[in-house]
């Protein structure tokens, strides 16, 4: 049997392939998928401005799924939390491997893997041939994590959990985020909007900045208490807004989810003394922005950066949407769908950020 999957081929250009379908080697698991999501470094790989999983040949891509168990490989028998699996059963799993072997597994710091990636952006021509999720399939390796989704939870919500969510949850943990203190979200696309649901549930109170009415009225919906339009503000006005909106203190936390440079600049401005930042959506090395180090120097301020999560915050991810699904609109996310070969025109709704999240249904 074939499967479909599409590969990136420079700026702007993919393709859309076929292949037959590998068999699962041991420890390994193929999986059908169900949907993917278009995630915001889906767009900038699209634009080739990101150096990770882009080659200068073609590269399978995707990573934001949920599939059922198409093949078990050898000695699979449960998840990686224990709970038995079967073929057909719903299943997401981490878009990055934890190689057990390297320094940063040894202390268990799993999120910073040095070998990580080494199946990221894979040859379409290369076995196991489905490397990534914008295709029909997608093989999980062996040393991949991988978790059976709650039943309750509906694919539209369990989609976002890898990377997005989980990547947003780990954050705020590690900056030890707690009830009481404020949180200064930069950006309300989905990843702003996970975390300010997460953050609402710790106790936090919410501010979010955003260039997007619309986005910022959904926001509203999430649980921010505060919101700030930066297309009508000067920076000068929002430090006086965030002041107002925090006793004159500044928030403790912030969470930068831009992907926007600049923002970091913004972001060390508006921290109280001894505030937190985690940087999360300015992944790429090649920008740069201007910043006053004396900010971070004077404030004492400790800088959080977050490129991967914990494999177990996929799965506390997923508990918590079975939690919370009917308090937040999870499902405004994924705002609309898209067949496999019309993945043009959702990459370019989502660079123009005209939806928030859009859903690819092989």
């Amino acid at each position: 049997m074939k499967g479909k999957l599409v590969y990136f081929s420079g700026e702007k250009k993919f393709g859309i392939t076929e292949h037959e379908l590998p068999e699962a080697s041991e420890g390994a698991v193929l999986v059908k998928i169900i949907c993917t999501n278009i995630c915001g470094s889906d767009v900038k790989n699209w634009k080739g401005a990101s150096s990770v999983g882009l080659s200068d040949k073609p590269t399978c891509q995707g990573h934001e799924f949920i599939g059922e168990i198409y093949q078990l490989g050898e000695g699979v028998t449960t998840d990686s939390m224990g709970s038995s699996v079967h073929v057909g059963d719903r299943v997401v799993a981490p878009y990055y491997i934890t190689c057990k072997n390297c320094p940063m597994c040894k202390i268990g710091r799993y999120d910073l893997c040095e070998n990580a990636y080494i199946h990221l952006g894979s040859s379409p021509d290369q076995w196991p041939y489905f490397g990534g999720t914008f295709a029909s399939h997608y093989y999980i390796y062996p040393e991949q994590e991988f978790y059976k989704v709650p039943d309750d939870v509906p694919n539209e919500l369990a989609v976002g959990a890898n990377c997005a969510f989980s990547q947003v949850y780990y954050g705020l943990d590690r900056a030890s985020l707690v009830s009481g203190e404020t949180l200064l979200i930069q950006g309300a696309g989905g990843l702003g909007l996970y975390a300010s649901a997460i953050a609402k549930e710790k106790g936090a109170k919410v501010i979010i900045i955003d260039t997007v009415s619309e986005r910022l009225e959904t926001a509203k919906k999430f649980g921010a208490d505060y919101v700030i339009n930066a297309s009508e503000t000067t920076l000068e006005e929002r430090e006086a807004l965030v002041k107002e909106y925090t006793e004159g203190k500044g928030p403790e936390a912030a969470l930068e989810v831009t992907g926007f440079a600049g923002a970091f600049e913004e972001g060390i401005h508006h921290l109280a003394i001894m505030g937190r930042y985690i940087v999360i959506g300015i992944n790429s090395t090649g920008v740069s922005a201007e910043i006053s180090p004396g900010y971070i120097t004077r404030k004492a301020i400790t800088v959080y950066g977050v490129c991967r999560y914990l494999p177990e915050y996929l799965y506390k991810s997923l508990r918590f949407l079975e939690k919370y699904q009917d308090k937040y609109p999870f499902k405004e996310f994924s705002d609309r769908s898209f067949r496999l070969e019309e993945i043009g025109e959702a990459l370019q709704l989502s660079a123009d950020r005209k939806i928030t999240r859009a859903i690819i249904r092989p």
